[in-house]
């Protein structure tokens, strides 16, 4: 079973959590590097707890597409399809 848009944007979300500033809400729209200031390395583990937690390899070559949280939850969905 695929998960839905929104049960990928939950689980993107808690996992960003830590990295929330001043209480703001992640949404789509969020900036994954701008917004919740993630460095490389951190951007890094966050890409492999979310391999693990949805059974998927994202590709690093697709990674550079994958800026904001509306796109990450994207590219898992469609990597899941297939």
């Amino acid at each position: 079973m695929v998960d839905t848009e929104d049960d990928v944007l939950q689980t993107i979300a808690a996992a960003l959590q830590p990295f929330r500033k001043g209480g703001a809400e992640i949404t789509t729209a969020t900036d994954i590097s701008e917004d919740l200031n993630l460095d490389s390395l951190a951007v890094m583990d966050l890409m492999m707890e979310l391999e693990e937690k949805f059974d998927v390899s994202i590709p690093l070559n697709l990674l550079p597409e994958v800026r904001t949280v509306g796109d990450l939850t994207a590219t898992i969905r469609k990597l899941k399809e297939g």
